[in-house]
């Protein structure tokens, strides 16, 4: 699994959504900048597949990936960055929000956490969303090896003070950390 992975369409309104054959898709979602594209990348062991920016908020479209010709990974634009008009972000939560509330498709969001920043305010209403909506999620922290080994309980406590959860996957992309995991998690969903 995970073999095979290209790059389908870009979308901002559900008619130009490409899954026409009702596989299932996963959403990965997060601030600007929390690493959404690079963790694609790194699961499907490709690193140009989902464009990675060093500039925050380059994302402007809901990107569809198809992966081994089963099921859609998709990446939304990241919150929190205000580079952005205010109309242009209302229209990125607008079409978000389409995505999510009227997709048979989506079988999980994985909400992005940067570990050493911990949860935002915006993280923790994108959570509540989540939940309000009953829309099957896990929290992926990022960026692990940013954090030093003896800060790393500290970073995941803090975390799951703020959102309690026994559907934590902490990831590195720099060493694979929590990467087969993620994937195990995926494949559960397949199943």
């Amino acid at each position: 699994m995970f073999e095979t992975s290209e790059f389908i369409t870009s979308a901002v309104k559900k008619e130009q959504y490409p899954n026409h054959l009702n596989l299932p898709e996963f959403v990965f979602m997060g601030r600007s900048n929390v690493g959404k594209s690079s963790l694609i990348n790194c699961i499907c062991r490709k690193k140009l597949l989902a464009k990675v920016s060093s500039k925050p908020g380059k994302t402007i479209t809901l990107n569809f990936f198809l992966i081994d010709n089963m099921f859609y990974f998709v990446d939304v634009p990241g919150y929190g960055y205000a580079i952005q008009s205010k109309e242009k972000r209302i229209d990125f939560g607008n079409y978000i929000e389409t995505y999510l509330t009227s997709n048979p498709n989506l079988k999980c969001a994985f909400l992005l956490i940067d570990t050493k920043v911990g949860p935002t305010k915006d993280d923790l209403l994108v959570y509540d969303y989540l939940n309000y909506y009953n829309i099957p999620h896990y929290i992926v922290s990022t960026k692990l090896d940013k954090v030093g080994s003896t800060l790393l309980l500290r970073h995941k406590k803090m975390i799951l003070e703020k959102i309690p959860t026994d559907r934590l996957i902490m990831t590195s992309t720099v060493t694979n950390k929590g990467i087969e995991e993620l994937k195990e998690c995926i494949k559960n969903y397949l199943n």
